[in-house]
């Protein structure tokens, strides 16, 4: 095959061959096909090399999805063969400058591929899909309940009154319309929630004490308990709905909560691959492994 010296077909090469083939006669019979190829569309020519379509679409498709949308937007498949051109006009600069014949470079450019390659073994042998079971989720959900909201999405207030009489009379005047919060302010011997109006926060396991905890589950935002006798008092309790916003970020935190999960497993499934790999090698340790056992703890 003829090719020009950037490693093309030289077409008019390939029919010069041929007219002097013609010339010959009948009586000698060329190996080489006559018949050129078909030319490959060139997009641009930058110092004499091509850029053809072919390597042009490769790199297009190559782009990740919000690049390639990102130029879509900003002059399209024009924009991005004018990059291209960039592109090539500073490779030829580093060439002329020697940098492809740097030795740090091409050890560098030698790790990356190493990697690339071991990417790829690493996406075969791990190529199965990850999936979470309920059970899972909902067990790892428990083991940071701490950081959670509970089904129970309501925020919980309260307010502990010295006897009977005086809670259920507090109960009464909220019923008609009183804001516990300035009663909570006003009259409740709770001093870690007093100034607060009461306000707990968020329903958290562990929030209150048994006995306020189970009035809570019969509550509808709104409404106010009856008075709830314990050792310290009467307490009455009030929940509310929820912010939106409250609840968005408890829905952020699970969602990094599975991801932190899966991640686990990945980790998990990528140490069997190792070890199964380690399994079936034969490893020794040369004599020169003494000195990174030595420096094991010296700094």
């Amino acid at each position: 095959m003829i090719r020009s010296s950037n490693g093309s077909i030289n077409v008019v090469a390939v029919r010069l061959v041929c007219l002097l083939a013609g010339a010959i006669g009948s009586g000698l019979v060329l190996l080489t096909s006559c018949t050129p190829p078909p030319e490959e569309s060139v997009l641009a020519l930058v110092n004499g090399r091509q850029i053809t379509q072919n390597e042009f679409e490769t790199r297009w498709g190559e782009l990740a999805d919000a690049t390639r949308a990102r130029y879509e937007k900003e002059g399209g498949k024009r924009r991005f063969l004018d990059e291209l051109i960039t592109r090539e006009l500073l490779m030829q600069e580093a060439r002329k400058q020697g940098l492809d014949q740097n030795d740090a470079i091409r050890d560098r450019a030698q790790r990356y591929r190493e990697q690339l390659i071991l990417d790829e073994l690493l996406k075969d042998r791990i190529k199965a899909k990850i999936e979470l079971s309920k059970e899972e989720l909902d067990a790892f959900y428990e083991k940071h309940a701490h950081e959670l909201l509970s089904p129970l999405k309501v925020q919980v207030s309260q307010m502990l009154l010295p006897h009977f009489p005086a809670a259920k009379d507090l109960e009464k005047q909220i019923n008609q319309g009183g804001d516990f919060a300035k009663f909570a302010q006003r009259y409740s011997l709770d001093n870690k929630t007093k100034a607060k109006g009461g306000d707990l926060g968020p329903y958290r396991k562990d929030l209150l004490i048994p006995e306020v905890d189970a009035i809570v589950h019969t509550l509808k935002p709104g409404m106010v308990s009856a008075p709830v006798k314990t050792d310290a008092g009467y307490y009455l309790v009030m929940v509310t709905a929820l912010d939106k916003e409250i609840i968005q970020a408890d829905l952020a935190v699970r969602e990094r909560l599975r991801q932190e999960l899966l991640n686990e497993k990945r980790r998990k499934r990528f140490d069997d691959v190792i070890a199964d790999i380690r399994t079936k090698a034969i490893i020794r340790l040369a004599d020169a492994s003494r000195y990174v056992a030595d420096d094991v703890g010296t700094h």
